[in-house]
């Protein structure tokens, strides 16, 4: 019977018959096929020490069993896959829980008539019915999406899955998106706090194919924030660091001020009181490596009840370039939830 002994300072500690490792072995991989199939997070871990041990039982059997490296480096680029996207989830859940920890004591009282008087006239309408007064003040929300996102107009949509929380005390947000690109999987993170944003987009969740950050790209996501208390969190529309401009009975300007940024956004309301479109000239349009000024649209439509608001499923991202309108992006709600007090998984 084959022996595979280990040794320490020329004693052997450990002999195992050869037959047991590759069983061992065997039941690794059949544990890490599991994991993987119902996406749990660690299967990436299981995956990895299946590769490793068989890989070593391959070299030491290398005549006869070499060509088993083929399917070792296959599973070895999928766990490392996701691997990287763990990494990069994990940064998301540790900014997110430390906005937990220290952006929780805002208000949470019941939305009233007094507290939406000094808004104009159409705002105060959408907030009645979209069924905000009367419940509860906001402080954050989670929020999940699904959809599809592009580059180029003439590209395919990349079906997208999102994970999203803001929080409004010390205004930050942070959303989590899984696609693909050209077959292969992504992972893209927006992450806003302090008036500082950063956006990156990893191919196979490690090869960075979008880095944006600094003073134009804080600027964007500012626009981002807004639009979200506009569509998602529609009862933050109270918030102090918001002013108004009337500009006739169904459109108004928002600003938005939070530090030394400043942003503003066209509201577009229809008879009934939907908010059925918000477009601004604060947001960029960024690969990364430059930015562009266009108007950013973002019409809406088919309101449905949601955890108990009115709100608007679906919605199409554009920017109106001069040679025409370009929808990079359309999502509709999975879920949205309100005044969490810890992150969900």
């Amino acid at each position: 019977m084959f022996l595979l002994g280990f040794e320490f300072n020329g004693d052997t500690l450990i002999v195992i018959p050869i037959g047991m490792v590759w069983l061992i072995v065997t039941v690794l991989f059949l544990i890490y096929g599991f994991l993987y199939f119902i996406c749990n997070k660690y299967a990436w871990l299981v995956g990895l020490i299946a590769v490793i041990v068989s890989q070593i039982l391959i070299f030491y059997f290398w005549k006869d069993a070499k060509f088993g490296t083929i399917p070792n480096l296959i599973i070895l680029i999928v766990a490392l896959v996701s691997l990287g996207s763990y990494l990069l989830h994990s940064e998301f859940t540790s900014r997110v829980k430390i906005d937990f920890s220290e952006n929780n004591s805002l208000s949470t009282d019941i939305l009233t008539e007094n507290d939406i008087a000094h808004l104009p006239m159409v705002v105060q309408k959408y907030l009645h019915y979209n069924k905000s007064v009367g419940q509860l003040k906001v402080k954050n929300f989670r929020a999940e999406f699904v959809g599809g996102m592009r580059s180029k107009p003439k590209d395919e949509y990349m079906n997208l899955q999102s994970i999203q929380y803001n929080f409004y005390q010390k205004p930050s947000r942070y959303f989590y998106m899984t696609t693909s690109k050209m077959g292969l999987p992504s992972t893209g993170l927006h992450l806003y706090q302090n008036r500082t944003a950063t956006f990156k987009v990893k191919l196979l969740n490690w090869f960075k194919v979008v880095d944006a950050k600094g003073d134009k790209m804080n600027q964007a996501e500012t626009v981002t924030l807004l639009n979200d208390m506009c569509f998602i969190a529609p009862a933050t529309l109270i918030d102090s660091r918001l002013t108004w401009e009337t500009i006739n009975d169904t459109t108004v300007k928002a600003i938005f001020k939070n530090g030394n940024i400043n942003v503003s956004a066209v509201l577009y309301f229809n008879a009934k009181g939907e908010l059925i479109n918000f477009i601004s000239n604060d947001r960029f349009d960024t690969d990364g490596k430059k930015y562009v000024s266009y108007p950013w649209a973002t019409p809406v439509e088919d309101y449905r009840i949601i955890n108990g608001y009115l709100l608007p499923s679906k919605a199409k991202l554009i920017y109106q370039r001069p040679d025409g309108d370009f929808t990079y992006g359309e999502l509709e709600y999975k879920s949205v939830k309100y005044n969490l007090t810890n992150i969900e998984d």
